[in-house]
């Protein structure tokens, strides 16, 4: 099985027809999808200027998008060094007790779903890279907020049965992604219409 640069080499490759480099960028969302396989697809092909459903579109855009989708996976891939490198340091220090980033990154961990969106049609429109920098600022600041950390939107809805990872969790109604409830402060998921202790509380 290819490899992530092993692909990407094949969306770049001029020899290759449009279709094959099509295939090629969708089997990296295989291997690194931020916002899960068909929502990072949709979003790509938004930002690029193609049909999600095109079989034949510009190879010029694919590479773009292409190029957007390796600044993130480069971003993503320095994290978790660092992420793993900073727990090695507090397990030598006696630190063993899992805290909630590290609950978040142990979910996300190879690159999948890692800002997962409440649909594959509605998603952030920033690049990737400026998605992932927020919201890894946001979980490395262990610092409850009120507002999505993505788009600074303040209204958010608790869905309940979520098709991946998580299963549930606060959508945000400006941008669609499903933040980490870790993140939220207990008004805002209050608010959002979190169910506790038997009760639904209604969304704002």
């Amino acid at each position: 099985m290819a490899g992530f640069r092993a692909l990407a080499e094949q969306v770049r490759n001029p020899r290759l027809v449009a279709a094959q480099r099509r295939t090629a960028l969708r089997k990296c969302l295989e291997r690194f999808a931020p916002y899960g396989h068909r929502a990072t697809w949709h979003h790509l092909c938004s930002r690029v200027g193609i049909a999600p459903q095109d079989r034949d579109p510009d190879p010029e855009r694919l590479v773009v998008a292409l190029a957007e989708l390796e600044e993130a996976r480069t971003l993503w891939l320095a994290y978790e060094e660092e992420f793993a490198a900073r727990r090695r340091r507090e397990k030598h220090d006696g630190i063993r007790q899992p805290s909630a980033i590290d609950d978040w990154h142990r979910r996300t961990w190879g690159g999948c779903d890692i800002v997962p969106c409440e649909s594959p049609q509605r998603h952030p429109a920033a690049r990737l890279a400026v998605v992932l920098r927020n919201m890894i600022a946001a979980m490395e600041s262990g610092r409850p907020r009120r507002e999505c950390p993505v788009c600074g939107g303040t209204r958010f809805a608790w869905l309940p049965d979520l098709a991946g990872p998580p299963a549930s969790g606060p959508a945000c109604r400006e941008c669609g992604v499903v933040a980490p409830a870790s993140v939220l402060t207990a008004e805002a998921l209050t608010a959002a219409g979190r169910v506790q202790s038997g009760r639904t509380f209604a969304a704002a």
